[in-house]
């Protein structure tokens, strides 16, 4: 039978060189709805992948792809009949989106540093469990958008605060050119 379901991922997971959690985000009706299982799936998984070669196995009833550099592994689980090549290009995407925004310093001491964006940029490439993004350019672009100016954001976008401080902004200025009275 044919899986039709857009919900492709039911986990990405980065643990430490030690099997430590790194972070962890678990989708849908997952099989593991505690914390205590959850972390007893992540030991298991590391014990199975941390002198494997390959890149991907069957572990628990979930396919997993799973990638290591330095000391970090990055893990994407999906169910057993999930498409291989979909869930090896969610984890190459992720992976490169996080390999470009820490500069190539995929570590674990840099990725606690910046969590800020790997987690922006794990949210990019899937939500809830449905690949979003598998192009890690685009990824990195939307996480790493500088922030836009409220003087840039239509009027009609912005929040009443904005809008007073933009127009109050504008009122100093031409009070100090002298263009007001």
């Amino acid at each position: 039978m044919v899986n039709l379901s857009l919900y492709t991922t039911t986990g990405v997971i980065l643990l430490d060189g030690e099997g430590n959690r790194i972070l962890a985000k678990y989708y849908g009706k997952n099989a593991y709805p505690t914390v205590k299982e959850q972390k007893a799936f992540e030991k298991g998984l590391f014990e199975k992948t941390r002198r494997a070669s390959g890149e991907i196995i069957l572990y628990d009833n979930h396919v997993v792809l799973y990638r290591s550099n330095i000391d970090v592994f990055f893990y994407v689980v999906g169910s057993a009949d999930e498409n291989e090549l979909l869930l090896s290009s969610i984890l190459n995407a992720f992976y490169d989106a996080v390999s470009t925004l820490l500069r190539h310093q995929v570590e674990k001491r840099s990725i606690v540093d910046n969590l800020d964006l790997v987690i922006l940029a794990l949210d990019e490439t899937i939500d809830d469990g449905i690949a979003l993004e598998t192009d890690s350019n685009v990824i990195v672009s939307r996480v790493s958008r500088p922030r836009t100016e409220s003087t840039d954001i239509p009027i009609t976008e912005q929040t009443f605060i904005q809008a007073y401080q933009n127009a109050k902004e504008r009122f100093a200025e031409k009070i100090l050119k002298g263009d007001v009275f």
